[in-house]
């Protein structure tokens, strides 16, 4: 029972068996075989190809695939192996035309064979894990015609030599550069790399070499650059019009190495021509060209840094240190600020605006600016020169650029404390003397350092614009309350200073005119009845006058002097002659203003409204002064100047720098309360460090300083060092 269930399933052969002729196979294939030769000889036009499609589909389905197949194989290669020949035997010239022409036909020919064979590739084929009719017939052109021994070389050193001839300048056919090397590719990546890329790099490295070498020799550094940049587009040209585009990275990295790598240090070093000259010559298409190259190679862009870096430092250095640049603030400053324009120009024109470059610069800046101490001073200076008379006509947009500029100086400063002791006095001066010539200007400048300082930083310089206006509104009160008083007698404007707010001046006594001296305590008791608490110091050094003078044959003129100066002419109302020690015992005006204010009254020539005798351009104590009769100027105002040493004096210098050491000390105070407060227990090094980070914003804190007030807060039991740590600073609450 169970064997015949067996029978009933099985599953047998076709009960009618189809006779097939023993011959069949050979038959069929000896049509297929006389069809590819047509296909190869060109006469495929006479041929059915649904016909001999059947065929071939037949054959597969009678199981004689493998039959077909291997047939197809070796009748290709007969066939590959006679063109292989005809290739071989093409001349010069011609063998390139030939391979590609042979490889054309061959691939039309591959086309029809595959549409004849098409269920063998679709049935047989995936199933007996064989090569796809199309890709076998690439892989028989490659081994049989690529691969064979007579044309393998020298079809690679047919291609190399139109490089050479190519690069030398001379034309080739590019279209059948093209058609060869995409006959390379189709045959697969290796095929072209073994057989064609990796000779090509090889070559490539050589011929550039060599080229680079006698160039570097021949060549400046521009002319260098200029060669080594055509020579990349040629590459990248070459590689667009006929190689495979992923070589373009490999070719250009064998001529960047080859040209620009291996001479970087001596190309940017090269006298006369490299990146100095460059510099110094404002070349901004050759440092374009520079950059844009040296960013193709590892540590290019690094190499042109440090050079233009060291560059810089050493030029400004010289700058900052040169003894004959330091005679005239105004031009240092001017300096610094052409020389920052410079560089920011070639940062933006060639450097494509690299951040790298511009921190360069701005380091390379801050370390030669705070080589000289008296930066801070002469900034403020070339301010006070700017807001007095150098804007004037100058278009708002233009003020605010100098101001900017002006601030990119003020932010490289590591003593900003400094700047702002300075700027506070020239200011001063400024508002006093109604020098300024933008109010709007000078209000525009406090306004850009308290967005860079703070509030703590300007708080001050607010305060004196504020006093400008009170006094004002003060003098008006003044006027209108006394001035029927007044008559036709001198007049007074007093601006009111908050001691705080403006630099501190010594108190210096100086013997008032009567006619003034009155008037100045009707003025006292008005603002004093006005406002309580308050005490009045006149600061005689810091004011001027007008006063109207006639001189012989009649002569009138109103000469627009210093306080002091008009102590002194006032005496010569009633003395015609006085010596340097009456004029001293009068108005007990302090010797050195004293002999300044002499010297511009007696030996500025055009403004001399006094002579003396001896003539010199110094004062001594044993000259004798009398009006200049003979003085004429062909204007009725005459201003006469104080001779005032623009810089400050030495004495003055260490007065100053004292003065800012001593603002420092409650500022570092300050600063180490408010760490050790947050952090309650730290070390000193630590807190140094802390500290310096903290003020970095103002000046830069000696350590030496932190460490005395430090010493300072813990005698005041501020702080107090650990038991077990003397390192160690607590905080006592």
């Amino acid at each position: 029972m169970g064997s015949q269930k067996k029978r009933n399933f099985q599953i047998e052969a076709f009960k009618h068996r189809v006779v097939v002729d023993p011959k069949y196979a050979d038959k069929t294939w000896k049509i297929l075989e006389h069809a590819i030769h047509e296909i190869y000889n060109h006469n495929a036009s006479g041929l059915s190809f649904e016909e001999l499609y059947r065929n071939a589909y037949n054959m597969v389905l009678h199981k004689f695939g493998e039959k077909l197949y291997s047939g197809l194989v070796s009748t290709m290669t007969s066939h590959l192996k006679d063109i292989s020949k005809d290739i071989d035997a093409a001349q010069g010239g011609f063998f390139l035309e030939e391979l590609n022409r042979k490889w054309a036909d061959h691939n039309k020919a591959l086309q029809m064979i595959r549409d004849i064979l098409m269920y063998m590739d679709r049935t047989f084929i995936p199933s007996t894990h064989k090569t796809p009719v199309h890709e076998l017939g690439l892989n028989l052109w490659r081994d049989n015609i690529i691969h064979s021994s007579k044309i393998k070389t020298r079809l690679q050193n047919t291609l190399l030599d139109l490089v050479l001839i190519e690069r030398n300048g001379e034309v080739i056919n590019r279209g059948l550069m093209r058609n060869i090397t995409k006959m390379l590719s189709d045959l697969g990546p290796s095929v072209y790399q073994e057989d064609f890329e990796k000779p090509f790099l090889d070559v490539s490295a050589d011929f550039y070499r060599l080229e680079s070498q006698k160039f570097i020799e021949d060549c400046d550094c521009s002319e260098y650059l200029k060669k080594a940049e055509r020579r990349l587009n040629e590459e990248m040209e070459r590689v667009s019009h006929y190689l495979d585009t992923k070589s373009e990275i490999k070719i250009t990295n064998v001529v960047e190495k080859e040209m620009i790598a291996n001479h970087m240090l001596r190309l940017v070093h090269m006298d006369n021509s490299g990146l100095v000259n460059m510099l110094l010559n404002d070349k901004y298409g050759d440092l374009g060209r520079m950059y844009n190259l040296f960013r193709l190679v590892p540590n290019g862009l690094s190499t042109i840094r440090e050079v233009m870096t060291s560059h810089i430092r050493d030029t400004g250095k010289h700058l900052v240190t040169d003894p004959e640049r330091l005679r005239d603030p105004v031009e240092f400053v001017q300096r610094l600020l052409d020389e920052k324009d410079k560089y920011d120009k070639i940062i933006v024109s060639s450097f494509n605006n690299d951040k790298t470059f511009q921190n360069a610069l701005t380091s390379s800046f801050e370390y030669f600016i705070n080589l000289n101490p008296r930066s801070p001073e002469f900034i403020s200076l070339f301010v006070d020169d700017k807001l007095r008379k150098g804007l004037k006509g100058v278009s708002e947009e233009d003020v605010e650029i100098i101001l900017d500029k002006v601030m990119m100086l003020f932010r490289y400063l590591q003593e900003k404390d400094v700047f702002e002791k300075y700027y506070k006095q020239h200011l001063a001066k400024r508002l006093l003397s109604g020098k300024t010539v933008s109010d709007d200007a000078e209000r525009s400048l406090v306004v850009k350092l308290k967005t860079e300082c703070g509030y703590q930083f300007t708080c001050k310089l607010e305060g004196m614009f504020t006093d400008m206006k009170t006094s004002q509104d003060t003098m008006q009160g003044f006027n209108s309350a006394h001035g029927a008083d007044l008559g036709d007698g001198p007049t007074l404007a007093v601006t009111v200073l908050t001691t705080g707010s403006w630099p501190t001046q010594p108190s210096i006594t100086c013997n008032l005119p009567s006619e003034m001296l009155t008037l100045c305590e009707k003025f006292r008791s008005y603002y004093l009845g006005t406002h309580t608490g308050r005490r009045l110091t006149w600061q005689t050094n810091m004011g001027t006058a007008d006063v109207k003078a006639t001189f012989a044959k009649g002569q009138k003129h109103e000469l627009h002097v210093s306080t002091y100066q008009m102590c002194v002419l006032m005496l010569f109302n009633n003395a015609d002659r006085l010596s340097y020690k009456e004029i001293e015992q009068a108005t007990e005006i302090p010797a050195s203003d004293l002999k300044r204010c002499m010297q511009s009254l007696a030996c500025v020539k055009g403004k001399n409204v006094l002579r003396k005798e001896p003539m010199s351009k110094d004062i001594s104590e044993d000259d004798v002064f009398f009006v200049n009769d003979k003085f004429t100027n062909k204007l009725y105002k005459v201003k006469i100047g104080t001779v005032v040493a623009q810089k400050e004096t030495e004495p003055e210098k260490q007065e100053t720098r004292q003065r800012v050491e001593e603002d420092r000390k409650p500022q570092i105070e300050a600063a180490i309360v408010r760490i050790m407060k947050s952090r309650r227990v730290l070390d000193h090094n630590n807190l140094i460090a802390e500290v310096t980070k903290q003020l970095q914003s103002r000046f830069l804190a000696n350590p030496v300083e932190i460490k005395k007030r430090i010493e300072s807060l813990i005698e005041r039991e501020f702080l107090e060092r650990d038991n077990g740590d003397r390192r160690l600073y607590r905080y006592l609450a």
